[in-house]
């Protein structure tokens, strides 16, 4: 039998040893998941960054306002992510997104070909324009908005959209950089229906 790859390159501390607040996070991560997912212990290498990653991650996922369902904003994680070629982040993010959207298939889809994944037109605009900010930002203009708008996208939600992707390069470059391992438990999340 081979051993399990570390999670990261770079050190991963106990969680006994961490800040008050960081250490407090990662355990109501475990205790809401049932377990605790490699991005928490990786990054908590440097507490700083730490705090500055998940708060920039939560103003972006967890708001309730703005024209983006959770399960959308997962959307353009999966789709910028396998662009990327992030294992980690394709893997976890896609988890999230099946459970959102209820759909066993859809993060294998969109991570690799959202063009041909089971989504409407509106998504499918919104990821043109998530994937052309994350290869292509230089060439991002009025027409791309105009685009975005005749799905019924603002301002703001294209805001929200370049945001997410451009966070996450940053995540996907780092996960990659460190060699961060996703957890088996992100694999069969949302594949098959809880038992009633």
């Amino acid at each position: 039998m081979t051993a399990s790859p570390p999670l990261s390159r770079y050190p991963v501390p106990a969680i006994a040893d961490l800040p008050e607040d960081i250490r407090a996070r990662i355990l109501e991560v475990q205790d809401k998941a049932g377990f605790v997912p490699n991005v928490f212990l990786t990054l908590a290498h440097r507490p700083d960054e730490f705090r500055a990653f998940f708060a920039y991650h939560d103003a972006l996922m967890l708001k309730e306002e703005g024209g983006l369902s959770k399960g959308e904003r997962e959307m353009i994680v999966v789709a910028t992510s396998g662009a990327n070629q992030c294992l980690y982040c394709v893997v976890a993010h896609g988890a999230i997104l099946r459970i959102y959207e209820k759909k066993p298939t859809l993060a294998d889809q969109v991570a690799v070909n959202y063009r041909k994944a089971d989504i409407t037109p509106r998504q499918r605009a919104m990821l043109d324009f998530a994937l052309k900010v994350c290869e292509a930002s230089a060439e991002v203009g009025d027409a791309d908005f105009a685009a975005l708008a005749k799905h019924g996208f603002s301002h703001e939600d294209a805001w929200d959209i370049a945001a997410i992707t451009a966070f996450f390069g940053l995540s996907n470059r780092m996960a990659n950089t460190i060699s961060m391992r996703p957890n088996e438990e992100f694999y069969l999340m949302g594949r098959v229906p809880k038992a009633k």
